[in-house]
């Protein structure tokens, strides 16, 4: 399914044009507002044989962060088979940051 965003002459949404990736049939559906879902598949694939994962392909982060490899941090939709949101992938992100601040001035000071 493609989807393009209709606005209304405020520049608010007031619905979505969709269309049909198989048919190119199109349609209009009125919306005022909309969660874009992350999908339920880990994209993942190209950490495979590289990173340690589960056999859904969700990453496996050691103390909430670490990878196996030094200063590659996990965070977010690819290790969170729970929630998948935005928010989760934030704060972990945030995380991942710290952390990483913290290994570059580790490296930085040998």
């Amino acid at each position: 399914m493609d989807t393009q965003y209709i606005p209304n002459d405020k520049g608010e949404m007031s619905g979505e044009r969709l269309r049909n990736l198989n048919t190119n049939d199109e349609r209009e559906l009125e919306a005022a507002c909309v969660f874009v879902a992350i999908g339920h598949d880990p994209n993942t694939k190209a950490y495979r044989g590289k990173l340690d994962m589960d056999s859904e392909g969700y990453l496996l982060p050691k103390n909430l962060v670490e990878s196996k490899v030094p200063g590659v941090f996990i965070a977010g939709d690819v290790a969170d088979r729970v929630y998948k949101q935005a928010i989760t992938a934030a704060g972990m992100g945030c995380a991942a940051a710290l952390q990483a601040e913290k290994y570059l001035s580790q490296v930085d000071s040998h």
